[in-house]
């Protein structure tokens, strides 16, 4: 009878529940919800599952897979947690370039080679970065940090996560979170902002069709832009040169293989792991104050005045142009490829069914994925140690 006691008592002892916290079942509930907008809105779900499974894995009493993160140390014989060693994606820089070169092997850059001022919609994007890195710093974080959460306004989870991990890697996760949930939540943050900015009018505008771009234009252009932004802004190198590599893995038509490996299983096999890799991060004791929580409301400053700022630009541009801009595809300056630029398809025909603005929008879409990675270089050289 003392032997089944005693036996009672150490399964008791085995056991997580005495270990559980408020913070851990509060993280809960956010699992709960990226999950929701996963599965139920299908809002990013690819990055936003894995995600959620990852801070859920890190709000459970585990044992023998999380050693050597949160500044835990090694186990007993001197050896480290499996996700240890899944992070070093992140911590080694290898994930979010990887992502890049499946990025650049999606996407088409032919809508900005055919309509190159789309450039300055890019750039327009911009100025939400620069407006956060400023509020941040007003707030109390220091101007590394502030650079990192302002790239958030790119809407570019890759790029923030390679930021942060340079100039701030103990706020990695919240900025990382920020950034990929306010990308899945493009459809529905950036149609007011659209709306309010814009005139019924402005929302009609029908756009001249694109002229067709030839592949040797393309070719040149990934090999001849990529040069151009190494050389101006060295330390975004990883970032772009993947980019480009894909897209040219793209064009060139003779390494279909190599291209539609990059398209599928490269980019699907390292979204996994990216994504479990920042869940894991997601500790109810890190995460849950103010300090992390309050970079979830710049993120949503950030992505406003991003949008914000593209709609206002390509007004502007209008005023000198004679080749008239529909004002909504400046929002998808933001590099939420190609999400942005659906969405700008979408409000457009709400306001006219019959204008077709999707093809327009994705050159600031392209054009804003390399001018964050250019913002991002330039944080890291100017202030990176």
């Amino acid at each position: 009878m003392d032997q089944f006691q005693n036996l009672m008592l150490h399964l008791g002892e085995t056991t997580g529940f005495d270990n559980l916290t408020w913070q851990m079942l509060a993280m809960w509930v956010v699992v709960g919800v990226l999950l929701y907008l996963a599965v139920a809105k299908n809002f990013e779900p690819l990055l936003l599952v894995p995600i959620a499974f990852g801070a859920l894995l890190a709000n459970l009493p585990t044992e023998g897979i999380m050693e050597g993160l949160g500044g835990t140390g090694p186990k007993e014989d001197g050896t480290f947690g499996l996700f240890y060693y899944f992070y070093q994606g992140i911590h080694l820089e290898l994930f979010p370039p990887i992502i890049f070169l499946g990025v650049g092997a999606l996407t088409d850059f032919g809508p900005l080679i055919a309509n190159p001022r789309m450039l300055i919609l890019g750039a327009a994007a911009q100025f939400g970065v620069f407006a956060t890195l400023i509020g941040a710093t007003m707030l109390g974080y220091t101007i590394q940090e502030s650079a990192a959460i302002g790239i958030i306004g790119g809407a570019d989870g890759p790029t923030s996560i390679f930021l942060a991990n340079k100039l701030a890697p103990e706020l990695l996760a919240p900025i990382a979170v920020a950034a990929y949930s306010y990308m899945a939540l493009v459809p529905i943050l950036q149609p007011p902002i659209m709306r309010a900015l814009t005139t019924q009018a402005e929302r009609k505008i029908r756009m001249k069709s694109l002229r067709k771009v030839s592949k040797l234009e393309k070719l040149l252009f990934a090999v001849i832009v990529m040069m151009s932004c190494i050389l101006l802004v060295p330390t975004a190198s990883p970032l772009l040169f993947m980019l480009f590599l894909g897209n040219f893995l793209r064009e060139c038509g003779v390494v279909e293989r190599l291209s539609k490996a990059a398209q599928n299983e490269i980019i699907n096999i390292v979204t996994i792991f990216l994504g479990v890799s920042v869940g894991i991060t997601m500790s109810g004791e890190y995460f849950l104050n103010f300090r992390t929580l309050g970079i979830l409301g710049l993120g949503v400053v950030a992505f406003g005045a991003a949008t914000g700022a593209g709609v206002l630009m390509a007004k502007g541009m209008n005023l000198v142009s004679k080749q008239k801009i529909n004002p909504l595809i400046g929002s998808a300056g933001v590099s939420a490829v190609p999400m942005a630029a659906r969405v700008s398809q979408v409000e457009g025909a709400k306001a006219d069914p019959g204008n077709f603005l999707l093809m327009h929008a994705m050159g600031p879409n392209v054009a804003g994925v390399i001018g964050t990675a250019l913002v991002a270089g330039y944080f890291m050289a100017a202030l990176g140690s």
